[in-house]
């Protein structure tokens, strides 16, 4: 009796194991550095083309944050290369941005940079 007892308690600690490592699995966020090596700068609207993100991973901009900056704009202001009233604007050069399920959306604001490609669309699962 006592055998079963201890086969039992094993198979508990192993579910229990189980359980926390497909938690860590599922918690697990990737970080992705906007323009990789090259950072944040003009032409980066085609950096996302072949990478998969997901709700909370995390974006890092770096860029020089006395020439740039960052806003998340909704979908009309990434098209209209806008930046709305209240739009979260970043402007440190070493911005960390978690990812909301859906688009999202981000702008230079700086006059002209937007227009030149200073701006990402990312689709996040």
């Amino acid at each position: 009796m006592a055998q079963g007892r201890g086969s039992g308690a094993m198979v508990v600690l192993g579910l229990l194991l189980l359980c926390v490592l497909l938690h860590g699995q599922v918690a697990e966020s990737a970080v992705f550095t906007v323009g990789d090596r090259g950072g944040w700068t003009f032409n980066s609207n085609s950096w996302t083309n072949g990478k998969r993100f997901k709700a909370g991973d995390v974006l890092v901009f770096k860029y020089d944050s006395s020439a740039h900056n960052v806003v998340a704009v909704n979908a009309a202001g990434y098209k209209g290369c806008t930046a709305p009233r209240g739009a979260r604007t970043f402007k440190s050069g070493n911005d960390r941005v978690t990812l909301a399920r859906g688009t999202n959306y981000f702008i230079c604001s700086i006059p002209g940079h937007c227009q030149s490609g200073m701006k990402i669309a990312v689709n996040a699962a």
